[in-house]
């Protein structure tokens, strides 16, 4: 295996281009490294991209908006004093994933790259209409995160791309997100069912709203009906009903150990209510 610890994306990119046989790059490491030592994938090239200077900080822009550096861990995102005022179920998804040994290591990055359908931080950025900056053999290229999985362990990245940014929206007034998982544990378990909403209120009414689903479909989704459905309402108890209809109704789930078909369809719809509802307690300033 050769590995390689370059000091820039683009040179990141130029090795990944070259490279023969299996490339992967290592950011955390909490998938890449559990892969290897268990000889599921044996990388013929490891590109390490955490000594790229920035692949740690977490920057608030002048706008609002936050760029997060591809190696930001989990831990590092919910010490930041901020970040999770503004996002908190962006935050708390990622603070889901493994223990507090594996928060010190794993990242946003990593955990959409690995392409899992049950990927507990991927509902939540696509909920926030998070994207990510792509440094390729073409140049440089925005992408959200809605279009990088493409089937399980699969992305939309090409030979020789690499993640360099993750770039999350200013959050604005009046808005909130959340996200909710179902897990047969009490803790460290892979959700049977994942939940991100993120809406916008004037006064009572949501003005704006995404909502995605992780672990009930091939990829995490995006499901516009289901954001339709609380749009110019106060999410009364109607609202909420449509909401948990559209969101059972776009599951294509699997049966297997830790859910059937059927479980996983109806608590989708559980779970879509509950999370509106603590987005829309954030959207108005009454729950942190």
């Amino acid at each position: 295996m050769d590995y390689h610890s370059p000091a820039s994306f683009a040179e990141a990119s130029a090795l990944a281009i070259n490279a023969t046989g299996i490339t992967r790059f290592l950011a955390g490491g909490t998938d890449v490294l559990v892969q290897l030592r268990s000889e599921l994938v044996t990388p013929d090239t490891l590109i390490d991209i955490k000594k790229i200077n920035g692949v740690h900080d977490i920057t608030r822009n002048s706008d609002g908006s936050w760029t997060l550096g591809v190696a930001a861990t989990g831990a590092e995102m919910s010490d930041h004093p901020e970040l999770g005022l503004d996002w908190p179920g962006v935050v708390e998804a990622m603070d889901l994933i493994g223990s507090t040994q594996v928060q010190g290591r794993a990242t946003l990055t990593g955990n959409l790259c690995n392409g899992s359908p049950a990927a507990d931080s991927v509902p939540a950025m696509v909920a926030a209409g998070v994207t990510v900056t792509i440094t390729g053999p073409e140049g440089v290229r925005d992408m959200a995160v809605e279009d990088i999985p493409t089937g399980p362990g699969k992305t939309a990245l090409a030979k020789g791309e690499v993640i360099s940014a993750i770039n999350i929206p200013a959050r604005g007034e009046n808005g909130g997100d959340a996200y909710l998982r179902f897990i047969p544990r009490t803790e460290m378990d892979i959700a049977v069912v994942g939940v991100g909403v993120n809406l916008r209120l004037d006064g009572d009414t949501i003005t704006e709203a995404r909502v995605s689903l992780g672990a009930v479909a091939p990829t995490v989704l995006l499901v516009d009906d289901a954001a339709r459905a609380i749009i110019g309402t106060t999410l009364d108890d109607a609202a909420l009903d449509a909401l948990a209809a559209a969101a059972s109704g776009a599951c294509n789930p699997i049966d297997d150990k830790r859910g059937t078909i059927a479980f996983r369809t109806e608590v989708a719809g559980v779970l879509a209510k509950r999370t509106a509802k603590i987005a829309y307690a954030r959207a108005k300033g009454e729950q942190a």
